[in-house]
């Protein structure tokens, strides 16, 4: 499964911008919505946990509220900031879940790591940086682009700081958790993991 299970969770908003940028604002919010939906069945088919499932429980509220202000008022001034307040709610999903001690990567991770480690201290640890990650990715992007439209700065600036909020916490959730296991084991006088 690897490090694409991270990215899935994003589906729907990559969705959903891409309607949006085609459509209109009010079928992005369906469009994601829908691919929300679609992605959760499916992991609860599969028998994930709901802890598991933060993200995407999240991204179905932002799409509900969204759809329904888009639908009662298609001329609403959120839809010239609809770019700003997804990435707020985003880093506020990432924050929050940090600030009830279940990070919104954990479910993830667990799908990835046998059971036996889920309980140890140092996988939360993990988890809680790499989410802590994700949060100023998603944070630094949603005030670089409320600067930026603020400003009427030039498209190039927006696109900068997606690229920069996004591709730092995907190289972190990438590089972190090798080297976090690798300290362990050192510290352990291991050399590998146990199989």
């Amino acid at each position: 499964m690897g490090f694409v299970a991270y990215l899935r969770g994003f589906v729907p908003w990559i969705v959903a911008g891409v309607v949006s940028g085609v459509v209109d604002w009010r079928w992005g919010a369906l469009s994601g919505l829908v691919s929300g939906l679609l992605l959760l069945l499916q992991d609860l088919r599969r028998g994930v946990d709901l802890d598991a499932l933060i993200l995407e429980a999240s991204t179905i509220v932002y799409f509900v509220v969204i759809g329904a202000v888009s639908v009662a008022d298609p001329d609403s001034s959120l839809q010239d900031h609809s770019d700003v307040l997804s990435f707020v709610w985003l880093g506020a999903t990432a924050w929050g879940s940090l600030a009830i001690r279940r990070p919104f990567t954990l479910g993830i991770a667990k799908r990835q790591t046998p059971r036996e480690y889920w309980d140890m201290p140092e996988f939360l640890q993990v988890n809680n940086h790499i989410t802590s990650a994700w949060g100023a990715g998603f944070t630094f992007i949603a005030v670089s682009l409320a600067i930026g439209n603020a400003v009427d700065a030039p498209a190039w600036v927006g696109i900068t700081a997606h690229v920069v909020g996004l591709v730092g916490p995907i190289v972190f959730t990438k590089v972190y958790p090798e080297r976090a296991q690798r300290r362990l084991l050192e510290s352990q006088g291991l050399s590998s993991v146990p199989q």
